[in-house]
């Protein structure tokens, strides 16, 4: 990073730079998609930005300190947070879309949502434009939570690094995850955008983990085998996968199904001869497919998930989560379902007996 004193060299080499800019604004902008027909990825500021120094400073010295550190620091670019690569190969996608159809709206949109205060945009800016992102539409909230803005951006997908944000966005019916940073850092493919998905309470509805957690595994299998013809519920990541495999269908009519730029995998604690057909004849049923899918029975998801490398990860259990971070993966935490609500218990039962 540099220094304060340096910011006046980078502001004016910022200056001069500007009529690019400018022009790479201009060129770009007449590709932009209407919200309605893209599929929108909404990101927080610090899902998608190494941000702790700062937040560290908002937490201890308050919003004002931390508006002038920003301001102070503006000339100095974010380094990538876990959001990072995922949107870098959504973009990816797009290029390759756009090459195929030009003049199609059937894009990636991404979104910055952001509580920050609009003076702090400067510095988000100059980190997009330093990273080489492509990302035009911001919504900055001046200590409000974004949220309430979610349906109007038309938003598929809402990653944020706050729990509170991404619960709010659930109980709004919108698709949200919180995203982690990895323990380690394992290298992703540039060339293909790798989607994987938990499926009870994440692709599905949680109506079996209810039977889990009630009844045990037994009667869990025998429901699964009496139902087995009967799909579930869609869960609250049904319509993400969903925009996933009408893109994939795109590069499947131009005859690019082994070359598609976009995999999906299904990786899942089911067994797959106890309760595994249930799952696939639900997609079935959706007209959705992945094109991948690991039956665990039980088994840890991270060795796995190593393999695979997937740009983000999707899991309603926080176990999974932690599992998949250690292994090196961005995973998300999806949270939906009966296992949230005995979470939150345990959560306010400890924080009571602390007191």
């Amino acid at each position: 990073m540099e220094s304060a004193g340096n910011g006046n060299v980078s502001a004016q080499r910022g200056w001069k730079m500007y009529p690019v800019l400018v022009m790479q604004f201009l060129s770009l902008s007449v590709m932009q998609p209407k919200p309605e027909n893209a599929i929108t990825i909404a990101v927080s500021s610090r899902a998608l930005f190494r941000m702790e120094e700062e937040q560290k400073i908002y937490t201890e010295q308050g919003v004002e300190a931390y508006v002038k550190y920003q301001l102070d620091h503006e000339n100095e670019p974010f380094l990538p947070g876990a959001a990072f690569p995922f949107v870098k190969a959504l973009e990816a996608v797009n290029t390759q879309l756009r090459e195929l159809y030009p003049d199609s709206e059937e894009l990636f949109d991404i979104v910055l949502m952001t509580n920050n205060h609009a003076q702090v945009g400067v510095r988000l800016i100059n980190s997009i434009n330093h990273h080489n992102l492509f990302i035009e539409r911001f919504c900055m909230t001046g200590g409000n939570s974004p949220t309430c803005y979610l349906k109007a951006y038309h938003t598929n997908l809402y990653l944020s690094s706050d729990a509170e944000k991404v619960s709010e966005a659930i109980e709004e019916g919108i698709a949200a995850a919180t995203v982690f940073n990895p323990s380690k850092d394992v290298k992703v493919s540039e060339n293909q955008l790798r989607v994987a998905f938990d499926g009870d309470a994440v692709l599905f509805s949680d109506e079996s983990e209810q039977i889990v957690k009630a009844h045990g595994l037994d009667m869990f299998f025998e429901h699964e085998k009496a139902y087995e013809n009967k799909p579930l519920a869609q869960g609250p990541l049904k319509g993400f996968l969903e925009s996933l495999g009408k893109l994939q269908k795109k590069f499947y009519s131009k005859g690019l199904r082994l070359e598609c730029p976009i995999r999906t995998y299904l990786v899942t604690a089911r067994s797959a001869a106890s309760s595994g057909a249930r799952a696939l004849k639900t997609l079935r049923s959706w007209g959705l497919e992945t094109d991948e899918a690991l039956f665990l029975a039980g088994a840890p998801k991270g060795p796995l998930l190593e393999k695979i490398r997937p740009h983000i990860f999707f899991d309603d259990q926080m176990f999974h989560v932690e599992g998949a971070k250690e292994s090196g993966t961005i995973a998300a935490h999806v949270p939906y379902g009966v296992a949230q609500k005995q979470r939150r218990m345990a959560q306010e039962k400890q924080t009571k007996n602390s007191k």
